[in-house]
């Protein structure tokens, strides 16, 4: 199995939407956003992926300032280019094209070469009935569970 590094989890995601597939794209980062995500403090929860001139922008992704970085520091905010093939751009572009559709960050990660990456999730927004309806199938999955310990 391959180690990867979290960097930055996106844990309300899943709650918040319907993720219907999944998609794994490279960063375009500068050397004190590297530092600083190897510390573990970024967050993603509020970013989302966006189209601007035929690429792909991770939006609104907050990657604090590197603490030794002087100078040379980056802006914790700003729109971080994604790496992706032409025909996922094409299928981005077409996610998002949908009604309800958007692409969501799921997690911030290092690979096993240590390359940073991120998984983005093709979602569609859940309304308050359907995030009722998940908590209550999940707490049923589990009720089975205990009960199919308790009887062997």
């Amino acid at each position: 199995m391959a180690q990867v590094r979290v960097a930055a989890d996106n844990r309300k995601a899943r709650r918040n939407y319907f993720i219907d597939d999944t998609i794994e794209a490279g960063l375009v980062l500068v050397g004190t956003e590297v530092k600083s995500l190897r510390s573990g403090r970024a967050d993603i929860g509020e970013s989302y992926a966006t189209e601007q001139d035929g690429e792909i922008y991770l939006v609104n992704a907050y990657i604090p300032e590197y603490e030794a970085g002087n100078r040379f520091n980056h802006e914790p905010r700003r729109p971080r280019k994604l790496l992706l093939r032409r025909r996922e751009i094409t299928r981005i572009r077409d996610q998002v094209g949908r009604e309800g559709g958007t692409v969501v960050p799921l997690q911030l990660y290092f690979n096993e070469r240590g390359i940073a990456k991120v998984s983005l999730g093709f979602a569609r927004g859940k309304r308050q009935y359907d995030k009722r309806a998940t908590v209550k199938e999940r707490d049923w999955k589990r009720q089975q569970q205990r009960l199919l310990r308790k009887r062997d």
